[in-house]
């Protein structure tokens, strides 16, 4: 038996069969724990009425069930955009947005309380990391957000994007940890090609994902074609340039033969110019890529504002001319800061870290 009592929401099924081994019980009750948990939302052992009494019993004894609280959330003006600020157990917080599109939703959670990557266009960089998030906070901000469609009466959620709060690669073994339990048949059964994970470029996590096969997408954070103008965008560039970046996505699509996507937070007079778009049409070339163009979110303490339209469009167009795909991203909760790069709770990390 365990001394500890255990987050539910950070066991995988083999974890569930290792505990019924300890209690004494068959293994073929973690599937229907599993099922309790994320299909009937029942997450005291009490509840799971066709479990033996005394293997309820033993599991009170061996896991915890503590949810996040929701703080506030605030609803987009047009709709289809919520964002949730979700208390975890010591006190921090971490923000959780919903985005609905035609036929799908997605959401968007957090790896990290803060980051520590410190690009300057992103309002987490601003806070520094605070913490790393547990398997089971990245899994319950997912938990949370398909709560709130099967309340709606839409369908479960089957799109879930690791582009929220901190830097997924940087909490590696916990985000995996977090994608094996949202993939497993008898609970979510998140597929992981509907599963993309964004990093600003961390190099070895990159090499990690590719000889360890796992099969989510892969997004990477570009947003400049030369080593010069990234390391002022992204300070990790200095730790991991750009040649050895871009060798790291080709070994990865090389290995797992998988296309990678790019995005690019275009920038007025900053990274938005022809050169710009013919240099990263010249870097991409032979790389099965698709790239996200996005202009900029704003924010605050940062002077830079988002490319026009038309800049948008002549700088997708010279990318279609190096036969580089790309789409310019629907922008989506501006006004509620829920945007790529607006997600902060910098107050309630001061307060935490003020302990």
């Amino acid at each position: 038996m365990l001394d500890v009592p255990r987050s539910l929401y950070s066991l995988a099924g083999s974890d569930l069969e290792q505990i019924l081994d300890s209690c004494g019980f068959p293994r073929v009750h973690a599937a229907r724990l599993l099922k309790y948990v994320y299909r009937e939302g029942i997450c005291s052992p009490w509840d799971m009425r066709d479990l033996p009494a005394t293997l309820r019993s033993r599991l009170e004894d061996a896991i915890t069930a503590d949810e996040l609280t929701v703080c506030s959330e605030v609803q987009s003006s047009d709709g289809f955009t919520r964002k949730y600020l979700l208390g975890l157990a010591d006190g921090c917080r971490v923000e959780t947005v919903l985005m609905h599109f035609r036929e799908r939703a997605t959401a968007c959670v957090s790896s990290q309380v803060g980051c520590a990557m410190g690009c300057v266009f992103c309002a987490t960089a601003q806070m520094g990391l605070v913490r790393q998030l547990t398997a089971g906070e990245i899994v319950q901000q997912v938990v949370h957000a398909n709560h709130e469609l099967t309340e709606q009466g839409q369908p479960q959620l089957r799109n879930v994007v690791l582009m929220g709060m901190g830097e997924p690669l940087h909490n590696y073994d916990a985000v995996m940890k977090a994608i094996s339990i949202l993939c497993e048949p008898a609970g979510l059964a998140l597929a992981p090609r509907h599963i993309t994970l964004s990093t600003v470029g961390v190099i070895p996590g990159i090499i990690r994902l590719a000889d360890e096969r796992q099969l989510v997408n892969l997004a990477v954070s570009l947003h400049a074609a030369t080593q010069e103008e990234r390391a002022k965008l992204v300070p990790v560039a200095r730790a991991w340039p750009l040649d050895e970046l871009i060798a790291a996505c080709r070994h990865y699509a090389d290995k797992m033969e998988r296309r990678i996507f790019f995005e690019w937070a275009l920038i007025d007079g900053q990274n938005d110019s022809a050169e710009q778009a013919t240099t990263l049409g010249q870097l991409l070339h032979g790389l099965p890529s698709h790239v996200n163009l996005i202009p900029l979110n704003p924010i605050a303490n940062y002077d830079g504002t988002p490319t026009s339209r038309d800049s948008a469009k002549r700088f997708q167009a010279i990318l279609a001319k190096h036969d580089i795909p790309s789409t310019i991203r629907q922008r989506r909760g501006i006004d509620i800061a829920a945007g790529c790069g607006q997600l902060a709770v910098k107050n309630e990390a001061r307060k935490w870290l003020a302990r």
